[in-house]
C-alpha cells in the first residue's frame, strides 16, 4: 500500500478524531437530539474506526493479497456504516438549530453518496491483480486518490456549529482512534 492511501485514510479519521474532542454545552433540545442520534450511531462510528485501523494494519508489510482482503472488508464496513448513519440521521429528524433541516438533508445526501463511493472502492480493490506488483501498486494509488476525495467533504456541516458542539458532548459519539501512519509499498507475494 502506498503513502497516498494511508494519507487519504487520515482524512477519514477526521470525523472520528473530531468526535473524540470536547465542547461547550448548547441548548437542551439540541443536546437531547444529539444524545438520541449518538446513541444510534455510536456503533457505526466504532465500525468506521475499526475499518480505518484494519486498512492500516496490513499496509506496512502486508502482501498484496492480504492488503486486498483487508481493504475490501474495510471498504464494505465503511459503506455499511455511512448508510446506517444516514438512516439514523433521517430517523432522528433535523437538529433543532437554524437551518437544521438543510444540515440534516445535506448530511444524509453526503453519507449516501459516500456509502456508494466506498462500495465502488470495494469493487475496485477486489478487481486488483495481486500477482502483478506494479499494477497492484498503481491500482492502490488510484484507490487512495479516490478515497481522499470521499473524505474531503465527509460530515463537515453536521459536526460544526451548535449541532457539532452537541454531538461532541455525547459519550456515544466519542471514539478513540489511531491515526494512520505513512506506509511502505507492499512486498511481493
Amino acid at each position: 500500500m502506498n503513502k497516498k492511501l494511508a494519507a487519504a485514510l487520515s482524512g477519514g479519521a477526521v470525523l472520528v478524531l473530531a468526535l473524540s474532542g470536547c465542547s461547550d454545552d448548547s441548548s437542551d433540545k439540541t443536546n437531547d437530539w444529539a444524545k438520541s442520534l449518538c446513541g444510534d450511531i455510536g456503533p457505526q462510528l466504532k465500525k468506521i474506526n475499526k475499518a480505518n485501523q484494519q486498512i492500516t494494519a496490513v499496509a506496512a508489510d502486508g502482501k498484496p493479497a492480504d492488503i486486498q482482503k483487508a481493504d475490501s472488508a474495510a471498504f464494505q464496513d465503511l459503506s455499511e456504516a455511512d448508510a446506517a448513519i444516514a438512516a439514523d440521521l433521517k430517523k432522528a429528524g433535523p437538529p433543532p438549530v437554524d437551518n437544521g433541516k438543510t444540515i440534516q438533508q445535506d448530511a444524509i445526501t453526503e453519507l449516501t453518496t459516500n456509502s456508494k463511493a466506498y462500495a465502488d472502492l470495494k469493487k475496485q480493490v477486489d478487481a486488483l491483480n495481486v500477482k502483478d506488483q506494479q499494477k497492484f501498486s498503481e491500482g492502490l494509488k488510484s484507490i487512495g486518490d479516490n478515497m481522499k476525495k470521499i473524505n474531503e467533504t465527509a460530515y463537515k456541516r453536521l459536526f460544526s456549529g451548535d449541532t457539532g458542539k452537541a454531538l461532541l458532548n455525547q459519550d456515544d459519539c466519542k471514539v478513540a482512534t489511531v491515526s494512520p501512519s505513512p506506509t511502505a509499498t507492499p512486498t511481493k507475494a
